[in-house]
């Protein structure tokens, strides 16, 4: 019986040492992510090849030949005009590291897993819940070269649309592998369509407005609080009927601070209505992570969005999903 727990315990390590490798990455992939499009380095790679493109340019004539591939895109037309090769260079290499990343991300899934199935160590339920995990990994590739090609027609900017399915997509996939961690590290757990669940959801749509904003460089302008330049409601509020929120880059600002305001309160009332004994060291990290954000993102907006600090913003936003979610899973878990 001893020889029989050691096994098990030792095979229930090795698979959380994997997930949290696993997620770990993503949430890397996700940083990095943000740092390509802060620096508006998405469109600098103009090819999409999924098997040979994880080799960078090896010599100075393949260096030139994608310097000229990128200066027949929008992008250098109408915004990076005269950019030289060394400064082709910069915004390549964010862009060129994220879907390096995602290859190596791709790589930590499959060769573990392949282990684990050959050793049948995997459950049938655990089996089908990777799986999902893989299927939405591939179509996050699909979808960021979906996104980036929304670029490289006839206006050098990548879709708000795009961006936000890029991002929601990539915490979905986050919230996958956490939640089948926190299965393997306190027992099995349901989502429950409750309370919780709904300022999960709140937080979530706060964070994808937030990409709707990014999507457009909304940031950059009303750069007061809490009033936008004296006013409640950015000009033209509304003017664009449905698509408004989504395109008026006023409006989209107008709806992220509010709903960041909407998630603080919620936040907030979650910590008091959740304050238990053993998810009390979590709901303080929760609370702490809450309020910083929330004051960082009015920084943020005042100073004009530096790059540094908006890539804080994303990540603290990304903590507080991720910590979240583990409560909801400690709270929900079968008796």
């Amino acid at each position: 019986m001893d020889i029989l727990n050691k096994n098990h315990n030792n095979k229930k390590r090795l698979m959380l040492i994997w997930l949290w490798t696993l997620l770990s990455s993503v949430s890397f992939m996700v940083i990095i992510g943000g740092i390509t499009r802060l620096t508006e380095s998405g469109l600098s790679m103009v090819e999409w090849r999924p098997i040979l493109g994880f080799l960078p340019p090896m010599n100075e004539t393949e260096w030139h030949r994608i310097y000229d591939l990128y200066k027949s895109t929008p992008e250098y037309k109408f915004y990076n005009t005269g950019i030289s090769l060394s400064e082709f260079k910069y915004i390549f290499f964010w862009e060129y590291f994220h879907r390096l990343w995602g290859r190596i991300i791709g790589l930590i899934f499959i060769i573990p897993f392949t282990f684990f199935l050959i050793k049948k160590i995997l459950k049938k339920r655990e089996i089908l819940n990777l799986i999902f995990i893989f299927a939405l990994g591939l179509i996050q590739g699909l979808i960021g070269w979906w996104m980036v090609e929304s670029g490289l027609t006839k206006d050098p900017y990548v879709s708000q649309y795009r961006l936000a399915i890029h991002l929601t997509n990539a915490f979905l996939i986050m919230f996958a592998i956490l939640w089948l961690i926190m299965d393997f590290h306190e027992g099995k757990s349901l989502i429950k369509l409750d309370i919780n669940f709904l300022i999960l959801i709140i937080l979530s749509i706060t964070i994808i407005a937030g990409s709707i904003v990014a999507g457009m460089d909304a940031g950059l302008m009303y750069n007061t609080y809490p009033l936008m330049n004296g006013k409640i409601f950015p000009d033209q509020y509304g003017e664009l009927g449905y698509l408004d929120a989504f395109e008026n880059p006023g409006s989209a600002q107008f709806h992220h601070r509010h709903l960041g305001l909407l998630s603080f309160i919620s936040l907030i009332f979650f910590y008091f209505k959740n304050f238990k004994i053993k998810v009390k060291i979590r709901l303080n990290f929760l609370l702490i992570i809450t309020s910083l954000q929330f004051f960082l993102g009015i920084f943020i907006l005042l100073n004009y969005v530096p790059i540094a600090f908006a890539s804080l913003h994303q990540i603290g936003a990304m903590i507080l999903f991720l910590i979240l979610t583990s409560i909801i899973h400690t709270q929900n878990i079968k008796n």
